[in-house]
């Protein structure tokens, strides 16, 4: 038995060194090097592919007569716009692309109306800092 031991271990060690050599000659990652998966990068772009959606609808020439018509200021609402967190840009697009196709320019409204009201009132509350006449 020891004469198997005296073979057998110096084939084991140069076995495990000869094994982990590969590993130990791999490059090391840098830190800006990682990669990412689909789905981080399709999270990425979102925030910013739900304001152009939300800045398209705006751009819509009855969807500005109606603001006007309701008193809102078109720079005040690009500055509300352009104020929202990404959760809540989502929140505001995905309402918006839940409207029927024939919905008619009032709830597109409606739909600006309400987050302006969710946001006004947050930053009553405190939530939020976008409006300065709030404090």
């Amino acid at each position: 038995m020891k004469k198997i031991c005296r073979y057998l271990s110096p084939l084991l060690i140069a076995a495990l060194v000869l094994g982990s050599l590969p590993v130990a000659a791999a490059p090391q990652a840098t830190p800006g090097s990682d990669l990412i998966s689909t789905q981080a990068a399709l999270n990425a772009e979102r925030p910013q592919t739900d304001r152009e959606r939300i800045h398209e609808i705006l751009a819509r020439e009855e969807v500005q007569q109606q603001l006007v018509a309701q008193g809102v200021d078109l720079a005040e609402v690009e500055a509300r716009v352009a104020a929202l967190s990404d959760e809540e840009a989502a929140q505001m697009a995905e309402q918006l692309e839940q409207l029927p196709a024939g919905a008619g320019v009032g709830s597109v409204v409606g739909a600006l109306f309400a987050v302006f009201v969710i946001l006004l009132v947050t930053d009553i509350l405190g939530l939020t800092n976008v409006f300065p006449f709030t404090r």
